[in-house]
């Protein structure tokens, strides 16, 4: 009795579809992963170079129930203007004061203690934003 095949030899007659498609399929993943690194990059670099001015809050201090001074560290270019807000709360989340606090030294970093009046007595202050100009 002859044995019969059920599949034909492999190699002979090229690649078959499923090889074929997946070999596209592959080609594709791979053009998209590295679009998609690169634009990551990108967003990366810009974030990072693209701030003019960046800040933050070293530590704070309720002085009394009218007022309170945050330890504000700013860097920027040295030719940069710019000014930053910042905010305190209330134990309830609640703003009770806001400042606008300017900086146009040409340092390129600012180590300030602020100081905004209050509306009642704050238990935190934050930093808002900073923007350039």
């Amino acid at each position: 009795m002859a044995a019969v095949r059920e599949a034909l030899p492999e190699e002979r007659y090229g690649r078959s579809r499923d090889q074929r498609a997946d070999r596209k399929l592959k080609i594709v993943g791979s053009v998209l992963g590295v679009a998609f690194l690169g634009m990551v990059g990108w967003i990366g670099y810009d974030y990072v170079t693209g701030q003019d001015i960046s800040a933050e809050i070293i530590k704070s201090k309720v002085v009394s129930d009218t007022r309170a001074e945050a330890h504000l560290e700013v860097r920027k270019e040295r030719e940069a203007d710019g000014h930053c807000t910042v905010r305190a709360l209330s134990e309830d989340g609640a703003e009770v004061g806001r400042a606008d606090f300017r900086f146009d030294q040409r340092s390129e970093r600012i180590d300030d203690v602020v100081s905004l009046r209050t509306t009642s007595r704050a238990t935190a202050v934050e930093l808002v934003a900073c923007s350039a100009g």
